[in-house]
Parts: C-alpha cells; structure tokens; sequence
C-alpha cells in the first residue's frame, strides 16, 4: 500500500462502513424504541422494563473484551461482522421470549442483541484507523452520522411492522425485532464483502508495527490508559456521556405512555432524539478538530445538562420532552465523537483496539447499571427524578474535564 493509494483506501472504508451503519442503525433504533415497552408488557411492572435496557448494554460489555481481541488478531472486519451476526441471534431469541411470554428469555435475547450495538461502536474507531491526524474527528463523526438515517427510520417503521406479524402469534412490540435481525444480517454481509482491505491491518502495516502477545488484553489496555491523564479523560467522557444518555432516554418511552402517548408519538420523540445524537454529528467533528477536544467535552456537559433540566420539567407537555431529548442526543454525540478522537490521539496504534475496548466494557458497564436503576427510580420517585440523577452523573465530568484544561 502506497502513500498514493490511500485517499481511495480511506473512502473505500468509509462507504463500506456508512452502508453497514445505515444497516445497524434501523435495528438498533427499533430496539431502543421499543425494548423497555416490550420488558413492560411481560414483565407487568414499570420497575423490570428499566431491565430492558440493561440487557441491551450488558451484551456490549461482556462483548468488549472478546471482540477487542479478535480485532487485534484478525481486524476490524472479523469483529465487527460477528458482533452484527449475534446481534441477529439476540433479535431472534427476543421474538421468542415474546411468543412464549418469558421475561428470562427476552433479557438473554436483549443481551445478545447488544452484539449489533457494539459493531455500531466500533465502527467510529475503524473509521480512524487510516484517518489524518488532523481530520481523526471528523473522520469519526461522519461514520457516526450515517446512523442517521435507520436510525431515525427506525422507530417509525416499529408500528407497522408489529402490525404485520400480529397474524403470526407474535405481539406486535416484538414484530420490529423481526426486521431488526434481517437488516444485522446484511450489515454483517456488506462488511464481510466490502471492508477490504482491513483498516486495521492496513495502519499496521503502513507503521510497520505489529501487536504484541499481549496487546489485545485488558491487562494492557489499563495500563496504557493508567499512563495518559487524556485518556482517562476521555474514557471518562465517553462513559459519562452514554450513562446520562441511557438513564433519561430509556425510561421516556414508559413516561410518555404514562401520560398518554401513543406508540407512534412514542416513536416520534425516539426519532428527534435519535437525530440529535447522529445528525449533528459531522458539526461535532468539525468542532472538535477546530477548536479542540477539550473545548467539545465543555459543551457535551452543558447540552446534556440542559436536557436533563428540559426533560425533567416537561410534565405532560410532550413537545418540552421531545426537545429535550433531542438536546440528549446532541451532547452524547459531542460526547462520544470527542471522547473518541482524544482516546484514539491519547494511546499507541497497537494498543488501540483494547483501549477501544475497554472504552466500551467501561460506558456500557456504566450505563447498564444505571439503566437497572432507572425503571425503578421511575416507579418509585418519577420521571423528574431521574432527570436529576442523570444531571449528577456530569459533575465528575466537568471536573475532571476542568482540571486537565487548566494543566
């Protein structure tokens, strides 16, 4: 690979991923939009539906570590078409504990339908892999926004397609999984044929570097971020952002309904905040490269925080909960792009995978144990509540962000 060939190389990767991004995003967001309100309909109780969501971040997580090695050994494209392969499985076991009217069942299949959530991840960092320096954030935020478009689809197409398995037997919360596992299934057959050669081992190759025996472990990929003050903020970053984000967005949907609202106007307001966090995101990597990662993780705590603030004194009025939700998806892509360019500038290439990793277990880690709370700080305190609870998982952040701006 020459110097010439790499221009084309870069778009080459960046198709292949914006097509299997398209893919991931109409299953993902179905999931996201009705998960919680599947878990509800089994379980009869508002305290497990928050369960919902934390299947769907635990599977990420107990996914990171595994699929960080086999990226280390193999590349971007033999982890990123498995994790899409069993995210199909999961979206398969999730319709059958919906037949069958088991909440075990459903929460395994969640779990595993985590597998296409951490395609959808990584794929920011394989866009990074071959990136200029200069560009590493917007190379990033441009994958991120071709979630845009299934992503916001996503929710939408959930009522009809509930309604056009209901002749099968199923419920019709559970018929968008249906769709879900066939659109993973053609996000990991386009990658397999199109993300060639591997990004990965292509930046290897380029740097004439090859990964240690131990590179690809989580013992490693500590250590290398114990020793960058960056990036652990960025690791911080990145998993504040998707805490706070879970905690408020996955209980919306089950307060919306408390309210009143119907499952398209549920999708609706899935949809703007789905928007908010893919959309922009292009914005975000400009902002980053421009005027710095650090500058980007500022206006991540003050967007997330005024959604918090927004959301959590909406009441019944429905338009201040979508424009809230809408300012969530904002800071969470402010959040996740900057976060990711820092950790990708913080640490080596060969240690890149199993930080990228650890960077996953770490936000999905965090995310799933507040998202085990949320349905019950719902039930118990409210919607309002749970608003502020997301607001105080900023400070840390600000703080953290604070002292490395001022050194």
């Amino acid at each position: 690979m020459t110097e010439e060939e790499l221009p084309a190389l870069r778009r080459r990767v960046t198709i292949a991923l914006v097509i299997s991004q398209v893919l991931g995003g109409l299953g993902i967001a179905t999931g996201v939009a009705l998960g919680a309100v599947l878990a509800r309909e089994i379980s009869g109780t508002d305290a497990l539906s928050g369960l919902a969501s934390t299947a769907s971040v635990v599977g990420p997580a107990l996914l990171s570590v595994p699929l960080a090695s086999l990226m280390t050994a193999r590349g971007r494209r033999a982890g990123l078409v498995l994790a899409y392969l069993i995210g199909a499985v999961g979206a398969g076991v999730v319709v059958l504990g919906a037949m069958i009217d088991s909440f075990p069942v459903l929460l395994l299949g969640l779990t595993a339908f985590g597998g296409a959530t951490s395609a959808n991840l990584q794929a920011r960092f394989a866009a990074a892999d071959l990136a200029l320096p200069e560009r590493r954030g917007q190379s990033i935020s441009m994958v991120v926004w071709a979630t845009t478009i299934g992503a916001v689809l996503g929710p939408n197409i959930a009522a009809p397609a509930g309604r056009a398995v209901s002749g099968f037997g199923m419920p019709v919360a559970a018929g968008p999984f249906v769709w879900a596992a066939g659109v993973f299934l053609l996000a990991a057959a386009a990658l397999h044929l199109l993300l060639r050669p591997d990004p990965l081992l292509t930046a290897r190759a380029l740097a004439r570097e090859a990964p240690s025996p131990e590179a690809g472990s989580m013992r490693s990929a500590i250590r290398v971020v114990r020793e960058s003050p960056m990036a652990q903020l960025a690791l911080v970053t990145i998993a504040v952002s998707h805490t706070a984000m879970v905690a408020i967005m996955s209980m919306t949907p089950i307060a919306l309904g408390h309210h009143g609202a119907s499952i398209e106007l549920i999708g609706l307001v899935i949809s703007g905040h789905i928007a908010g966090m893919y959309a922009l995101s292009p914005v975000m990597g400009w902002l980053t490269d421009r005027f710095g990662r650090l500058s980007v993780i500022g206006l991540t705590v003050g967007l997330l925080g005024a959604a918090a603030l927004l959301a959590g004194t909406s009441g019944t009025n429905h338009g201040q909960t979508a424009a809230g939700l809408v300012l969530l998806g904002l800071g969470w892509s402010a959040g996740v792009v900057s976060g990711s360019a820092l950790l990708t500038d913080s640490v080596p290439p060969s240690a890149g995978p199993a930080v990228q990793g650890l960077s996953d277990l770490a936000m999905n880690a965090s995310a799933g144990i507040v998202g085990a709370l949320a349905g019950v700080v719902l039930a118990q305190a409210g919607y309002g509540w749970l608003n502020v609870i997301g607001a105080l998982l900023l400070l840390p952040l600000a703080v953290f962000a604070i002292r490395r701006a001022v050194r």
